[in-house]
């Protein structure tokens, strides 16, 4: 397994036709905790038929087994692989092009879009972008998505030019949204498609070096869009033209995250934390309003 510069670049998915229904959104929602109080109207919209809506980060699921064939390899390349044992995630980023109606039929493809070399003691970063799109081949939504390759340094790649994280205000937050994880979360959450071990079994996770199995890092992504939705736009979805963060520490299930929220006009930053563990669990966080 190695990362091979530059044919990395040159690898990639084919188009590939998905779909999406409304217990689909409805899971999602579910999965990072919203219609925990069942009589909340605001939050039954995201997880009932009536007058369903997206919670804007559900398209990071949402493609469901949606996996294009591999793009044609060119003569004379070599194929890369990271050690995916060593592999963490990194950043993500989803930009809505449009708001994402509560089903759908579209088509996806992803690319790698940049390879940065550490060094050979300090790892590589590998990024992805997805992008899908309408029947009429109109861009919907873009996904990119950082992977940090502990493993894959020293490949010969460039070691400048990955994107740069968004730096938080350095004043006190403009207010903090608390959210409670369920014990359980982890397990509903997986049904969305992501059943790694790691989030369900506890001997899996103690071999990974956890006392117990720990929360999906893009569950975490959004409970902080949860929080933006919640404080800033009303609950209205329709708001939110990008989101963004970088992972940087596990939520264990039962744990309250404390999302701290600093409002710049149309410019949301946020950080993710779990006072009781005193752990920052999310960085560089922005969110774009339209």
């Amino acid at each position: 397994m190695a990362i091979h510069y530059p044919d990395v670049l040159a690898q990639g998915t084919q188009p590939c036709a998905f779909s999406y229904g409304d217990k689909d959104v409805m899971l999602y929602a579910l999965g990072i905790g919203l219609g925990a109080d069942p009589l909340d109207e605001a939050e039954l919209t995201f997880v009932t038929e009536k007058a369903l809506k997206v919670v804007p980060t559900a398209v990071t699921v949402l493609t469901g087994r949606g996996r294009g064939e591999p793009l044609p390899t060119p003569d004379g390349h070599r194929p890369s692989q990271p050690n995916f044992l060593m592999l963490v995630h990194g950043e993500q980023k989803v930009e809505l092009h449009r708001p994402l109606p509560p089903e759908g039929e579209f088509t996806i493809e992803s690319r790698t879009i940049g390879a940065f070399d550490k060094g050979a003691d300090k790892g590589a970063v590998l990024v992805n972008e997805t992008i899908w799109r309408d029947a009429a081949g109109v861009a919907v939504a873009t996904l990119t998505g950082s992977s940090f390759c502990r493993g894959d340094g020293g490949f010969g790649g460039p070691a400048d030019g990955a994107p740069e994280p968004h730096v938080v205000p350095g004043r006190p937050p403009d207010l903090t949204v608390d959210i409670a994880t369920r014990p359980d979360q982890a397990l509903l959450y997986r049904l969305n498609g992501d059943r790694n071990p790691l989030h369900s079994d506890p001997d899996s996770a103690r071999r990974s070096g956890f006392p117990r199995p720990i929360l999906h890092g893009l569950c975490t992504y959004g409970i902080t869009c949860r929080a933006v939705l919640q404080a800033i736009t009303g609950w209205n979805p329709d708001r939110i033209a990008s989101h963004q963060a970088r992972f940087s520490a596990p939520v264990f299930p039962g744990d309250t995250v404390s999302v701290d929220l600093w409002r710049d006009d149309k410019a949301i930053s946020f950080v993710g934390r779990v006072a009781a563990r005193n752990a920052t669990v999310i960085k560089n966080g922005l969110t774009m309003l339209r």
